[in-house]
């Protein structure tokens, strides 16, 4: 065999290694980490920022690939000092980039539940991860009732926050608020109640503790999400602690005043549920993503890989690919079984 032959032989068998060596990287499978509730995620510059509950701190953690959540760099970012209103039991944190400026939201209490309560934090650095973290303090509308899982967006040049609420001061039932914002910070007026659970998916909800109520009926981890002129709300129901944990969609159907409760429409079916066949139980508590090159969307939640593992650290980041209809209404499809190989966000590096 001469040498330019060997030459050649060689180049084609480096060139397929390295072909195939590419084909392997470009697939991820489910879970992202080995634990972790409640994931979020936001996208500037080339970078993926993402945080997910921890409960006595606020973690970030930064990736061009949220595949490579296990190999990612992460910091904390704030940890709140002992014996104040927000010191225990911090959930939900979502960080976002407005105003040029970054914000953690979060919710915390004092370790009594019926204390919880929203609060963010700024950073004016370019990088999230440098810079410091200021506590600019408690995020409430005039009742400052029991408040968790804060989500902001614009819509029509104007700031909102969606939560989940207490009517009044006591546990039973969690619903769908929306109030307007003067800024990062501040809620401006009153909120609106836009949802309660109403159907027999969302009321999956029987409690076995002394300290808590029989039963509790759930909507929380509303999402905002947009898909040119539509505006809808993704929302987790039925108790975490259920394996029917699962989504549902809110959907806006009027023209310019989000604050007018008639004019969301909640749809009578859950649009992610459990898949027994996938080993998959309770998905829920979503975020949103788009791909780095912003062709596709990805919704990204956590779910347990057993039944009745409930709202502890079993709970596993997971994401998947989804696409819409003829009507602009998103469908998610089943939850992807553990393991199996799925091909990473394209532009992905």
């Amino acid at each position: 065999m001469s040498s330019k032959i060997v030459f050649i032989w060689l180049f084609v068998f480096v060139a397929g290694r390295g072909a195939l060596a590419q084909s392997t990287s470009a697939s991820f499978s489910n879970p992202l980490l080995p634990s972790g509730a409640d994931p979020f995620s936001f996208y500037k510059d080339g970078f993926y920022y993402y945080t997910h509950t921890t409960g006595n701190r606020v973690d970030l953690w930064k990736t061009q690939n949220l595949a490579d959540l296990k190999t990612a760099q992460r910091t904390i970012i704030f940890k709140p000092p002992p014996n104040t209103a927000y010191s225990k039991q911090l959930w939900a944190p979502e960080i976002h980039f407005l105003q040029g400026k970054w914000y953690v939201y979060f919710a915390a209490d004092d370790g009594r539940n019926e204390n919880h309560r929203m609060y963010v934090l700024e950073n004016e650095a370019a990088d999230p991860m440098q810079g410091s973290w200021t506590f600019k303090g408690k995020v409430a509308d005039p009742t400052d009732k029991w408040a968790i899982d804060g989500d902001v967006f614009t819509w029509k040049d104007q700031l909102y926050m969606i939560w989940s609420g207490w009517e009044g001061d006591t546990n039973g039932q969690q619903d769908i608020y929306i109030a307007k914002m003067k800024n990062p910070w501040t809620i401006e007026g009153n909120r609106v109640r836009i949802a309660a659970p109403q159907f027999d998916w969302e009321k999956h909800g029987d409690l076995h503790d002394a300290n808590n109520p029989p039963h509790v009926n759930v909507n929380e981890g509303p999402q905002a999400l947009i898909h040119g002129n539509r505006l809808h709300i993704i929302f987790s129901a039925s108790g975490c602690w259920t394996d029917f944990y699962a989504l549902g969609v809110l959907s806006f159907t009027g023209t310019d005043n989000l604050l007018e409760a008639a004019s969301w429409k909640k749809h009578p079916e859950p649009f992610f549920k459990q898949s027994k066949e996938n080993g998959v139980y309770a998905p829920g508590h979503n975020s949103f993503f788009k791909s780095p090159d912003g062709k596709q969307d990805w919704i990204l939640y956590h779910a347990n890989n057993a039944p009745g593992q409930g709202c502890g650290g079993h709970r596993s980041p997971r994401a998947q690919l989804f696409t819409w209809d003829k009507d602009g209404m998103p469908q998610f499809g089943e939850p992807v079984r553990e393991g199996i190989p799925l091909p990473v966000p394209t532009g992905s590096k």
